[in-house]
């Protein structure tokens, strides 16, 4: 077990690099961090100590930083200092302290950090938008409450899924972060959760209201989808939605302002969607689809024929039976199946590719690096 001995006087966390070595962080704002970020603000500064004895009784003020001196640090080593910081962050976080003050801050969750963003640019001041970094239709949602799931999972998305990610800890590093942000949540806070008729929205709903059952916060649920309909029926012309993040920030507003005379969640609504959330969290599926207003398994290779039968049309409207750009192919299916997860089908494309059914040229990096075709 990596063990990194750690003193605190904040704002400032000394780190004993052994033997002799202290590293100085000074944490500088109350977000949490990632490995990434950590990396690109690399705000170290390097002491030397006699022995190690010394670390516990160690102060940076007392010293003076070694010049041109830097310490190796592993992906592993740098990961478990971000935790460490981002833990000393929460201690010291000042959102709780908003409702004391006064001045609550409405907290609006969605799904996907792409949606966050939407909500972000579209709703008015103040608020606080938290985005969970990972499509939850697909993937094992075993346990994911606790920290052995989420663990089972962190694997399955590192063995399957291309992330877009350059350092290794960077997806960890995000969701651990949301469930942060959601502990920090003020009592008196009113939460708004965002969903839409789909399997990642619909999940994400259920596990949010889970992680939430202790809190007495009033709390809302907005159904973009539907309230988008209603917007479209209005607004001739509009077209089809599957995603809260397909909307505009000008339609989350307008459906924001539309949902404001909703009532809280009933008690047993929430009751419900938490058992719900049980229910799920037994299974270690990996893939699911929300059909006729239910969360339904499918097996894993549910895709596997559309993919092959996509693949054979497109090679047979070629004269010579060539190599297909995996994006290419991908980006068909996403025609006629609009809440697959592109991530998964480039998975399954891989797969097939393994297990012999295709044919491959280029390095399979991401969909833009290789082509494929039937065998």
């Amino acid at each position: 077990m990596l063990i990194i001995k750690k003193k605190v006087n904040y704002p400032f966390i000394y780190f004993l690099k052994e033997p002799r070595a202290v590293a100085a962080y000074q944490i500088v704002t109350d977000q949490y961090i990632t490995v990434a970020e950590f990396s690109r603000n690399f705000n170290l500064e390097i002491f030397e100590i006699t022995n190690p004895e010394e670390f516990m009784e160690f102060d940076h003020e007392k010293g003076k930083p070694l010049e041109g001196r830097g310490i190796v640090l592993s992906q592993k080593e740098i990961n478990l200092m971000v935790q460490i910081i981002n833990d000393e962050i929460q201690k010291h976080k000042g959102l709780r302290a908003e409702a004391k003050n006064g001045f609550i801050t409405p907290v609006h969750i969605v799904s996907s950090e792409s949606a966050a963003g939407t909500l972000r640019a579209g709703l008015k001041r103040p608020k606080h938008v938290i985005g969970f970094p990972d499509p939850f239709s697909i993937g094992p949602l075993w346990k994911l409450h606790q920290k052995q799931g989420q663990l089972y999972r962190y694997e399955w998305f590192y063995d399957h899924i291309n992330l877009e990610y350059d350092d290794d800890f960077e997806f960890q590093n995000r969701f651990a972060n949301v469930l942060r942000e959601i502990k920090d949540i003020p009592e008196q806070a009113p939460i708004f959760i965002w969903t839409a008729n789909n399997a990642d929205e619909q999940i994400c709903l259920r596990y949010t209201l889970y992680l939430l059952r202790n809190q007495t916060n009033d709390i809302y649920l907005i159904n973009s989808t539907d309230l988008y309909n209603h917007y479209a029926v209005l607004n001739k012309g509009k077209q089809a939605i599957f995603y809260t993040s397909q909307m505009t920030p000008e339609q989350i507003r307008w459906i924001f302002d539309y949902s404001e005379k909703e009532k809280p969640l009933s008690a047993v609504s929430k009751n419900q969607y938490q058992r719900e959330w049980e229910a799920l969290s037994q299974s270690k599926d990996v893939l699911r689809l929300w059909v006729n207003s239910e969360l339904r398994p499918v097996p894993e290779d549910y895709y596997d024929p559309i993919i092959i039968k996509t693949l054979k049309d497109l090679q047979n409207q070629q004269q010579n039976k060539d190599f297909i750009l995996t994006g290419a192919l991908i980006g068909k299916i996403l025609e006629s199946e609009n809440t697959v997860i592109l991530s998964y089908l480039e998975y399954r494309i891989r797969h097939l590719i393994y297990s012999g059914m295709l044919a491959i040229k280029g390095v399979p990096r991401s969909m833009r690096h290789y082509r494929v075709k039937l065998k």
